[in-house]
């Protein structure tokens, strides 16, 4: 089973553009890294520029909208994933809890939808 494990900062949301992690921050979290690799559960991982420096784009009536960073009001903002591949939800749960986060951190846990997740004319519709 493969899941997201998405990594919310605790005031990631006011983070200045040029903000980034301390060294020794990121030495731990390889090592946590590491851990995943070598168990074979980490499939991919990467970190986020600050939301400082991002977009959204919203939708309405079809039409787009721009919103360039930082996003007043905001008080979650994604840091980072994990995509990992794991027996059940319990492990993906197990996994985060050993992650050396900072006070306040949060990582959400969201399973992944695989085609066999969906009814025969879902399937039928997706064409690659």
């Amino acid at each position: 089973m493969r899941f997201m494990m998405l990594m919310i900062p605790n005031d990631y949301a006011a983070a200045n553009a040029d903000a980034r992690p301390s060294a020794e921050a990121v030495a731990e979290m390889m090592k946590f890294n590491a851990a995943l690799k070598e168990a074979g559960a980490l499939i991919a991982l990467d970190g986020l520029h600050p939301p400082a420096t991002g977009a959204r784009v919203s939708f309405s009536n079809g039409q787009p909208s721009v919103a360039l960073g930082p996003f007043p009001g905001a008080k979650e903002m994604l840091g980072g994933y994990w995509m990992i591949d794991v027996a059940s939800r319990d492990e993906a749960i197990a996994w985060a809890s050993k992650c050396p986060a900072a006070d306040g951190d949060m990582i959400e846990i969201r399973q992944v939808f695989e085609m066999a997740d969906f009814p025969p004319d879902v399937q039928a519709a997706v064409t690659l």
